[in-house]
């Protein structure tokens, strides 16, 4: 029987399996080198002790995301994100349904995190995110199912929605190091991230996958739960993750190690600032930057109560965003 963790029912993976590189891709042998993957340096020079130590401190106080919500979650308390300071989690296996650089021959090790903070009324994966479906488990049982992941010749590990759970999760990677654990870790967001986190998780995670779900204030606090300030965040949060990865690299199977992919999902009726997105990529990181303008909206979860994003994407709105791309100048793009 297959010994991975999958609980609660099944996540859902959106359907990437097309996709394909458009442009020059950036090699990068880093097999050999002390950067590949980053943390083991930071281990090494003890930093991650450190690190965990600041991060465990938030969650007295909790103010790890945009939410500021302020309370004790090592007393039990709850914020927006209905977690504690215990990590819970859905799923951990093999994926083969995210982005090809991520997932190679071998699959991406998702490990799928319950509950979120930006609860957004169209979620596809709302039993997890919202309803918070799942199980608790220990950081040091976090880290066997991560090396139990690269035992099944995951090319990295790719933590799904990841920021409530910060503390526990580099806990996790210093305890997973003495196991083996020797693959790049990849934190994949939905963008609603505060920056002073970010920072401390500099030097231990070498892929960002984030999302820039708005460029409007307002829409963002209509759809996801009044996070009116998401933008301001989530600019803010791609520039500091871009300074600390830069573009994304590649090894010599075509396979990501290090650097930045930013997913966006359109909405119907440009609810999600698409032009300004692509305009925000190009004047504030590279052109090159890695971007997969998504296509796959559906309205789910109370999306229906909404008759603006009740309906799926036209094909002519993404045809319109790719002709915006190339406005720009951005040369990398999932298509």
């Amino acid at each position: 029987m297959d010994d991975s963790l999958f609980l609660m029912g099944s996540a859902l993976f959106l359907p990437f399996s097309s996709l394909r590189l458009k442009g020059k891709a950036f090699l990068d042998n880093r097999e050999n080198s002390k950067e590949y993957p980053s943390y083991l340096a930071l281990d090494k020079k003890g930093t991650l002790s450190e690190r965990e130590e600041k991060l465990y401190s938030i969650y007295e106080n909790c103010h790890l995301c945009p939410r500021d919500c302020r309370v004790n979650r090592k007393e039990g308390q709850v914020g927006r994100c209905q977690a504690t300071s215990r990590v819970k989690i859905s799923s951990a296996a093999p994926s083969f349904d995210e982005e090809p650089l991520l997932v190679g021959k071998s699959g991406s090790g998702a490990i799928f995190f319950s509950n979120c903070g930006l609860r957004s009324v169209y979620s596809h994966d709302y039993k997890i995110s919202i309803e918070g479906e799942g199980i608790e488990i220990s950081d040091q049982k976090l880290a066997e199912e991560m090396v139990k992941l690269q035992k099944k010749g995951c090319h990295n590990i790719n933590l799904v929605t990841p920021t409530h759970y910060a503390p526990n999760i580099v806990s996790a990677i210093q305890k997973a190091i003495p196991l083996g654990f020797r693959i790049p870790v990849v934190y994949n967001t939905r963008g609603y991230e505060k920056q002073e986190t970010l920072q401390l998780l500099d030097g231990i995670i070498d892929i960002y996958l984030t999302e820039c779900k708005y460029m409007d204030s307002e829409q963002a606090g209509k759809y996801s739960a009044e996070a009116y300030n998401y933008p301001h965040h989530a600019k803010l949060a791609i520039k500091e993750m871009y300074r600390q990865v830069g573009d994304l690299k590649l090894d010599s199977r075509g396979i990501a190690v290090r650097g930045l992919i930013v997913r966006h999902l359109i909405l119907p009726n440009r609810i999600a600032g698409t032009e300004k997105f692509l305009i925000f990529i190009a004047e504030n990181l590279s052109k090159t930057t890695y971007i997969n303008i998504m296509n796959q909206y559906q309205p789910r979860y109370k999306a229906s109560e909404y008759p603006e994003i009740a309906r799926s994407i036209k094909r002519s709105e993404y045809n319109e965003a790719l002709k915006w791309a190339k406005k720009y100048g951005l040369t990398h793009l999932a298509r």
